[in-house]
């Protein structure tokens, strides 16, 4: 059964922009690693974050459903563990199938984040994406133990997990053009009552593209290569890993209460980034195929 790695993608350079960013020194020539950071990484108390957390867990008191969490948590889980074998089938069959199944659980977690006005509630009490608050949800996301034993268990080694952290601190600038639906200026183009949070579309986003790679493969399986399939799949985990530690904060926030309230911050803030970053890079690297990418015509 092929393996499904988010690292694949991941550098030298972009580990070690992230350990820099993060004030840590790095070995030599060994690997910057989620367990390394945590090693090194000194807590910071930010009042700001606690605030943040604080403020959206009175605000969503009693609202969120522990048990419809909790099950569709464990059936985003499940659903990376069954990367693999979606790998392995290739080619979509059909234009509702694969991965239109992969998202499923998402789209039942979302629905239910949905209807009890959570992700307004995201949008009110987080900040939009800068530089300074990108690194602090870094800092506080590898502190974090019980999400990166969550990610452990749902099959993310310690190369997929630092792949995850790179998307958050490497990307501020992308992040950046995410805006909370609140805070977009007057004067734009389009009717900004329309717009959504900026959390539901980094979630709805991200299912989205997972439901369309069914039809997407499956009209363009002339053009697919091995190479375009190992993307779709690799980025597939990463969103859902991103979906996964959203479902997690959100368990928590329902009545786990292992995390601080900075750590939930962090970890709603991070699982927004990740989604964000991967739904691009599927875009330009799958559903974008050029003619260097594309597998060679049979006329040539």
């Amino acid at each position: 059964m092929a393996q499904v790695s988010t690292a694949s993608d991941m550098t030298v350079a972009e580990q070690r922009d992230l350990a820099t960013a993060l004030g840590v020194e790095t070995p030599g020539d060994g690997a910057i690693t989620w367990e390394l950071l945590a090693g090194q990484i000194e807590p910071r108390s930010d009042s700001t974050f606690a605030s943040r957390g604080d403020a959206i867990r009175a605000d969503l008191a009693g609202r969120l459903d522990r048990e419809s969490l909790e099950r569709e948590r464990a059936a985003i889980a499940d659903e990376i563990g069954r990367l693999p074998a979606v790998r392995d089938a290739g080619v979509p069959d059909e234009q509702h199938g694969l991965y239109t199944a992969v998202a499923e659980p998402g789209w039942r977690l979302y629905d239910h984040l949905l209807e009890i006005g959570f992700f307004e509630s995201l949008d009110e009490n987080l900040p939009r994406f800068t530089a300074d608050h990108v690194e602090t949800t870094t800092r506080e996301l590898i502190l974090t133990d019980p999400l990166s034993s969550a990610l452990d268990d749902v099959g993310f080694d310690e190369s997929e997990k630092t792949a995850l952290l790179v998307d958050v601190a490497n990307n501020d600038e992308r992040l950046a053009r995410w805006v909370p639906s609140n805070q977009i200026p007057a004067g734009v183009e389009f009717e900004t009552d329309t717009v959504p949070p900026l959390h539901q579309r980094a979630m709805g986003g991200a299912l989205l593209w997972i439901r369309g790679l069914d039809r997407h493969l499956w009209q363009n399986e002339v053009l697919v290569t091995d190479d375009l399939l190992d993307a779709a799949v690799r980025y597939v985990k990463a969103m859902l890993g991103g979906l996964f530690v959203s479902a997690t904060a959100a368990c928590d926030l329902a009545g786990d209460e292992r995390f601080t309230d900075e750590q939930l911050t962090a970890a709603f803030t991070a699982g927004s980034a990740v989604q964000i970053v991967s739904q691009e890079e599927l875009l330009h690297t799958v559903f974008y195929v050029t003619d260097e990418m594309r597998a060679p015509s049979e006329l040539r």
